[in-house]
């Protein structure tokens, strides 16, 4: 018998996704799942939609707005299967992820993540393919290598503490990968686009990324220990932090100086024209 999937999709007010979204859940090949929807506090219209949808929901849970890394525990701690996948309720998976993913669960004991690539769908309908680069914690101390809806054991969200519900505005997942992994064990990456991402300006992402300082300081200092254990490397990357934001802010004010002289030059022109 293979082991029961759970499926958690926490819910914010996204009543032009969620069906697609819960439908790449009920749509996996893998049979043997369980899909639970946490419904956070959204809006009535969304509301509507879950309704709608409830026959098909294992449970559906509704709750205050508390953000979404409480969203997450709630549901999982409801979960009764031994696998955790997250799915966002404004994104979906292909339908063979599950499957491939417990194959790699069953078949590699010192996995702990299991992850894929992503077709990233812009707004204007453009898409590009993005590739995390899993591996063991080294990977994952300075940046997030695994998709934030990726498959991992509940047993090892339990021990670890699960997410941290202080962290409501993004890269709460990345740090729960951090506390997943220090002890050990590997996040994979299935080779394939498995999971569809929508860039959204108003997404969690984009907003984690206009704090992101405030967010990366939180996460250095909660784990210090890390970083001091990889003093040399933790100072190169901050230095290298730096010397990219240095790099953009010099083309920037190139392009802005380009800009600049070709608006006298036009200027120059026009009025050279009716002397």
């Amino acid at each position: 018998m293979f082991p029961l999937v759970s499926i958690i999709i926490p819910c914010y007010n996204d009543a032009q996704y969620i069906e697609q979204s819960i439908n790449s859940a009920l749509n996996q090949t893998y049979s043997n799942k369980e899909l639970i929807v946490v419904d956070d506090g959204s809006n009535a219209e969304t509301k509507a939609i879950l309704n709608k949808l409830v026959p098909q929901i294992t449970k559906l849970i509704t709750q205050e707005n508390q953000g979404q890394s409480r969203a997450r525990n709630v549901g999982i701690k409801e979960a009764k299967g031994d696998y955790i996948l997250l799915l966002d309720s404004d994104d979906f998976f292909e339908s063979s992820f599950c499957e491939k993913a417990i194959a790699v669960f069953l078949k590699k004991k010192e996995i702990k993540i299991v992850t894929c690539q992503a077709s990233l769908i812009f707004e204007d309908g453009s898409k590009v393919v993005y590739i995390p680069k899993g591996g063991s914690i080294s990977n994952f101390i300075f940046s997030n290598s695994a998709l934030g809806t990726s498959m991992f054991k509940k047993a090892d969200w339990k021990v670890c503490g699960g997410y941290d519900e202080k962290m409501r505005n993004g890269f709460e997942d990345w740090e729960f990968f951090i506390r997943l992994l220090k002890s050990g064990g590997m996040a994979e990456v299935i080779k394939e686009p498995l999971y569809n991402y929508r860039k959204r300006k108003n997404s969690t992402t984009a907003i984690a990324n206009q704090i992101k300082y405030e967010l990366l300081f939180y996460i250095y200092t909660k784990h210090k220990e890390l970083f001091i254990e990889d003093y040399e490397n933790f100072v190169r990357h901050l230095l290298e932090r730096i010397k990219v934001e240095e790099e953009d802010k010099i083309k920037y004010l190139k392009r802005s100086e380009t800009n600049f002289l070709n608006s006298l030059k036009s200027i120059k022109s026009f009025f050279n024209r009716y002397k």
